[in-house]
């Protein structure tokens, strides 16, 4: 679709000289997606520069690659297929002209990877560093949402934890983080197709862990109107967590089930879904899966450590 003259328009053209084929078009108010008999699942989601990131941790391809991974994480919670991709992005004064369209790159890359394209956004400029808010659209035949799950279900969590905390906790030091932890931290990778599998073999509940275990366990809890028990002995730990552990003077698992960004998924699954079903989705997947405790009557969550009870906290903005 042609469009007008004009800076933000020439901005927008530079946007999708970037996105190449990984944009739909781009030249209208809204995005027009074929309908479908399946759910519509629509979620939104921002990272602010000083923030979620920093331009002297990450580059500009990196940051729209993250900011796209992690609205799309959501899908992935619910069992959903991405149907496309929104990027609101507010331009700091005095930006390169050619800061925007690096940026979209890294958005389009993560949205192919996905699967799905980049079918429209917005531009505004500021006055106080980038910020990007991204909207994803998914189809779900069976959305799985937070408040299914019930007394008797075991808990379940995909890969392992810790290894964006690992970076970020190296970063506040001065120091650069191991490979693999900044590699968690700058390419998170959303859990679509570990999404869908568990919600195809009965998923009750599933989130996907933004905000730390510890935090994101008592929102399912909550929405579900059960008690969480975790063991955090079982919890399954990125390798980056050691190092990082020990020079805080905590327990590798409490160091990562405090942490967010992780994206990984935790999800109640009925009782019968055992160690059998757990190495068919490695199988189906290419990712572990590791059952940490129970759900129980009852409200909020109890974690353990060595049988003794542990408090831990998530991430919350206005802490």
């Amino acid at each position: 679709m042609e469009l007008g003259p004009g800076e933000e328009f020439d901005r927008i053209r530079a946007i999708a000289r970037a996105l190449g084929n990984r944009a739909a078009d781009l030249g209208d108010d809204c995005a027009v997606l074929p309908s479908r008999p399946e759910a519509l699942c629509v979620s939104t989601d921002t990272m602010v520069e000083d923030v979620h990131f920093r331009l002297d941790w990450l580059s500009l391809e990196e940051v729209g690659g993250r900011a796209v991974a992690a609205a799309l994480s959501d899908l992935a919670a619910e069992g959903a297929v991405p149907a496309g991709v929104l990027a609101n992005v507010v331009v700091p004064a005095g930006a390169d002209r050619s800061a925007v369209p690096a940026l979209m790159r890294g958005a389009g890359d993560s949205a192919a990877a996905a699967g799905t394209r980049v079918v429209g956004g917005n531009l505004a400029r500021g006055d106080r560093g980038w910020t990007i808010a991204v909207t994803v659209l998914g189809w779900a035949a069976r959305p799985v949402t937070r408040a299914g799950a019930a007394a008797g279900d075991r808990l379940w969590v995909t890969g392992t934890l810790g290894g964006s905390r690992a970076a970020l906790q190296a970063w506040q030091r001065g120091d650069p983080p191991a490979p693999e932890a900044r590699d968690a931290f700058a390419h998170p990778v959303p859990r679509l197709a570990a999404g869908r599998w568990l919600a195809e073999h009965g998923a009750r509940a599933m989130l996907d862990v933004s905000d730390g275990l510890a935090g994101d366990a008592a929102h399912l809890a909550a929405a579900s109107g059960v008690k969480l028990e975790i063991e955090l002995d079982l919890v399954p730990v990125h390798p980056a967590t050691i190092e990082e552990a020990s020079r805080l003077g905590v327990a590798v698992q409490e160091f990562a089930a405090a942490g967010g960004e992780d994206y990984e998924l935790l999800a109640a699954m009925p009782d019968a879904f055992g160690a059998a079903e757990s190495r068919e989705f490695e199988r189906a997947t290419g990712l572990a899966l590791t059952r940490v405790g129970r759900v129980a009557r009852g409200s909020g969550v109890r974690l353990t450590l060595a049988g003794h009870t542990r408090s831990l906290a998530g991430f919350d903005h206005f802490r």
